[in-house]
C-alpha cells in the first residue's frame, strides 16, 4: 500500500501531464499590484467573471498610487458585476493605503505581512506570493481544492486552514504553487462540487471517491 507521500507524488505527476499548462494563475495582470486587486476581487467569483471586469477598471487604475485618494464608490462601476462588489471595493482601497503607508508601494514578500492588508487571508497571499514573486510559504486553498481533496483524500472537512496544513505535511515545498493551480484545473475539469465526471478524470484509477469500477 502506498504512504501518503508515495500517492502525493503520483498524482502530482498524474496531474501535470494532464493539466500542465494550467499551473500558473489564470488572473488577468500586468504587475503584482493587479494581481493582488483581482485576487481580492475573485472571492466568491469565477477567474473568467474578475477577467471580464479588470480590463476597463486596471486600465483606469493600474498602481498602489493611483488607489489612494479614491473612494469605494468609485470603483463600483468596473466591479458590480461581481459578488459582494461594494466590500471588496473598500478592502482594495484600504490595502492600498496600507501598502502606501507600511511598504512603500510595494507589495510585502511574507505572508505574515501580506495577511495584514485590509481583505487579505491565507488564500489571497498564497496566490500572490507564490504567482507573484515565488515566494511559497503555504499552499492556497479554494473551494475546488476544498472538493477534490476531500474526494481524493476522503477527508472530511471544509476548514481551508486544515487542508492547507494537511497537504503541507505530505506535498514537496517546491511543488506547493503547483499543486493550487492542478487541483483547480482537475476540479473545473472533471471534479466539480456538483458532480463527478469519473470516467475522464485522470486519477480515476486511485481516487477512493471514483465511481468508475475496478
Amino acid at each position: 500500500m502506498k504512504s501518503a507521500k508515495d500517492k502525493i507524488d503520483t498524482i502530482i505527476r498524474m496531474l501535470k501531464r494532464r493539466y500542465r499548462k494550467e499551473m500558473k494563475t489564470s488572473l488577468d495582470h500586468r504587475n503584482r499590484w493587479e494581481l493582488l486587486v483581482a485576487t481580492m476581487l475573485s472571492a466568491q467569483s469565477q477567474d473568467a467573471q474578475v477577467n471580464r471586469v479588470t480590463p476597463k477598471l486596471f486600465g483606469r487604475y493600474p498602481n498602489v498610487t493611483d488607489y489612494l485618494k479614491l473612494k469605494p464608490s468609485e470603483l463600483y462601476p468596473y466591479v458590480r458585476t461581481l459578488g459582494l462588489y461594494r466590500n471588496k471595493s473598500k478592502n482594495i482601497i484600504r490595502a492600498a493605503r496600507y501598502v502606501h503607508e507600511h511598504f512603500h508601494d510595494t507589495l510585502p514578500r511574507t505572508i505574515g505581512q501580506m495577511v495584514q492588508l485590509p481583505g487579505v487571508g491565507r488564500k489571497t497571499a498564497n496566490v500572490v506570493l507564490a504567482n507573484a514573486f515565488g515566494v511559497l510559504e503555504g499552499i492556497a486553498i479554494d473551494t475546488h481544492c476544498i472538493t477534490t481533496t476531500n474526494r481524493l483524500f476522503l477527508l472530511h472537512t471544509r476548514d481551508a486552514k486544515k487542508i492547507e496544513a494537511r497537504l503541507m505535511e505530505f506535498v514537496p515545498k517546491e511543488e506547493w504553487g503547483n499543486i493550487t493551480h492542478l487541483l483547480i484545473a482537475l476540479g473545473r475539469d472533471v471534479c466539480t462540487a456538483k458532480k463527478k465526471y469519473c470516467s475522464r478524470c485522470v486519477l480515476n484509477s486511485l481516487c477512493p471517491s471514483s465511481e468508475v469500477k475496478r
